[in-house]
């Protein structure tokens, strides 16, 4: 339901920008400065706000690679920039807009997604959705905590103490551009927070819950966000448990939500497969870092791209995200007795593989998001696949029929 991110499709702030291998192995020594540099780097930004320049003057040669990319969408005028801006995608417009198009672009709604489709897989392998008006207005207003409340939280938290960071990476986010202050960040992301956390307990009295199931697991997911971002903890300086916290808070988390809101239990069998698909997340998440190598390098953050380098990291993040999809099938077969919904997760791995070598094997900086947006329908298809396994056994346990 909460989900800690680095930003869009998944990302480390999303997508991260970056250098290529050959720039990153060969960058001499001299170039690579402490953080207090990059302090310095930030009241340059703050000063020059202040002193009504364009502050993005300031950019690193990662977001100008970025703006290369994204090029070909700018070049035909400002709707693909405002429609990213909207999207908190990268590429985005940079000029001050309507105050709230900054906030969404704060929120990153493109990150809301996969959130969102975690509560259909939990409504999915609760066994005991019906097409009925009122199950469908208690499915949208799980998907509003989700997404735009809880989610948009945890990426307005993680911009407000990634500033700095994006000083470097992603320039053109709002507050190192000065779109938006950073006493407007921090009441942004309290109020999103309150209101999330208030939904959650309206939706486990519309449930029925004695115990308050959904509005505790959204405390917990806040604290994890928090904890991902902020000092003292700051989870994503560690490449394993801040991309193992991000997977989890990608699937694990609104999966429950989804099946506790209509099932108002938790199995073993969903306990172990939600674990097992965060792991996947795990992939996914080191899979955002790569673009993001640059700036963790300057801020001693160990991502997994920076503790192996860019050639081991890569085949960890595709090894992590086909093995434990090949682990579900293999538990949905054997453990549920589920043999076409697991025959029907294995034949969507095939594709993964296939756009792992087209398009990340070769150059995981340049083609992080092509790889992501080729590959990860299939993936998500799969977890679908998935929670119709889980609802379809708990049906047939119900009826007596195993």
């Amino acid at each position: 339901m909460v989900v800690v991110t680095r930003g869009v499709a998944g990302q480390r702030k999303g997508v991260g920008p970056s250098a290529s291998l050959a720039a990153a192995s060969s960058k001499p020594k001299s170039q690579k400065r402490p953080a207090v540099s990059l302090r310095s780097r930030w009241c340059r930004l703050s000063h020059a706000r202040r002193a009504g320049l364009n502050p993005l003057g300031l950019r690193t040669r990662a977001a100008q690679d970025d703006e290369q990319a994204t090029s070909g969408v700018e070049d035909g005028g400002s709707d693909g920039g405002n429609i990213k801006q909207l999207l908190g995608m990268k590429g985005a417009s940079v000029e001050r807009e309507d105050k709230w198009k900054v906030r969404l672009q704060l929120m990153k709604p493109v990150t809301w997604v996969p959130l969102i489709w975690g509560v259909a897989c939990g409504a999915a392998a609760s066994g005991m959705y019906t097409w009925t008006p009122e199950n469908v207005a208690k499915a949208l207003l799980c998907m509003t905590m989700s997404g735009p409340f809880l989610t948009g939280y945890t990426q307005v938290i993680n911009d407000y103490y990634d500033r700095e960071i994006d000083a470097i990476n992603e320039p053109y986010r709002p507050i190192p551009s000065g779109l938006i202050s950073e006493t407007e960040a921090v009441a942004q992301f309290v109020l999103l927070l309150a209101g999330g956390l208030g939904i959650a307990y309206v939706l486990d009295g519309w449930a029925g819950h004695e115990t308050p199931v959904i509005f505790y697991e959204a405390i917990f997911g806040s604290f994890i966000s928090y904890i991902y971002s902020a000092p003292p903890l700051k989870l994503k300086q560690s490449g394993w448990y801040g991309s193992y916290a991000l997977g989890a808070s990608y699937i694990a988390l609104p999966w429950w939500a989804g099946q506790l809101l209509f099932g108002n239990n938790l199995t073993w069998d969903v306990a172990l497969l939600t674990v097992l698909y965060s792991l996947a997340g795990l992939g996914i998440a080191i899979v955002n870092d790569f673009k993001s190598i640059e700036g963790d390098r300057e801020l001693g953050l160990k991502s997994l791209p920076v503790e192996f380098g860019i050639d081991v990291a890569k085949w960890i993040t595709v090894g992590t995200i086909d093995l434990t999809q090949l682990a579900v099938a293999a538990y949905v077969y054997q453990g549920l007795g589920e043999r076409w919904y697991s025959i029907a997760i294995q034949l969507l791995v095939i594709p993964q593989v296939f756009f792992q070598f087209k398009y990340f094997i070769p150059d995981p900086v340049k083609n992080d998001v092509k790889y992501q947006g080729a590959a990860q329908p299939f993936l998500v298809l799969g977890i679908l696949m998935t929670g119709l396994a889980v609802g379809h056994h708990n049906q047939l346990l119900a009826a007596g029929g195993l």
